[in-house]
């Protein structure tokens, strides 16, 4: 689980990080087009928009998992929160500790910022990520997700 260094994105990642974006839309089974991949490389890069790129890079200089992070409200209680919205480990790499190592920056920025919480959500059949997400946090919470569409 060592060797690994946790970075933000910088304008020299785009292939790399698109190779990860690309399999995390595979996984998902989303088709991702340029446009698309190119509005959120520039999200990720504009200082102003909320959503945050992490690439993880193994002591080499590989990269080998990404994840996208942002800011959130959480009205209940008067604060903000982080919430993942993407996370993707390379095939390759998976149970290298990649993803403990993108967690314990999580940590580390919720502490920073004063999140005293950190969400996402993942879909059902992704048993694998499931596993490790019980690892963090006991389990998932009591709340499930509705979504209406408007196309």
């Amino acid at each position: 689980m060592h060797g690994f260094r946790v970075r933000g994105l910088t304008g020299d990642d785009q292939r790399v990080w698109r190779q990860l974006f690309d399999g995390y839309a595979a996984f998902y089974n989303v088709e991702m087009d340029d446009a698309t991949a190119q509005r959120v490389w520039d999200w990720l890069l504009d200082p102003d928009h909320p959503l945050e790129g992490l690439l993880v890079e193994r002591a080499d200089g590989s990269v080998v998992a990404m994840g996208h992070v942002r800011s959130c409200p959480r009205t209940l209680s008067g604060c903000d929160v982080g919430f993942l919205d993407d996370m993707f480990v390379a095939p390759e790499a998976r149970g290298s500790g990649a993803a403990d190592a993108l967690f314990r920056e999580l940590e580390r920025l919720a502490r920073a910022r004063g999140w005293p919480a950190v969400r996402w959500i993942t879909q059902h059949f992704n048993y694998r990520g499931r596993s490790f997400y019980d690892r963090y946090t006991g389990g998932p919470t009591d709340f499930i997700m509705y979504q209406q569409n408007f196309d």
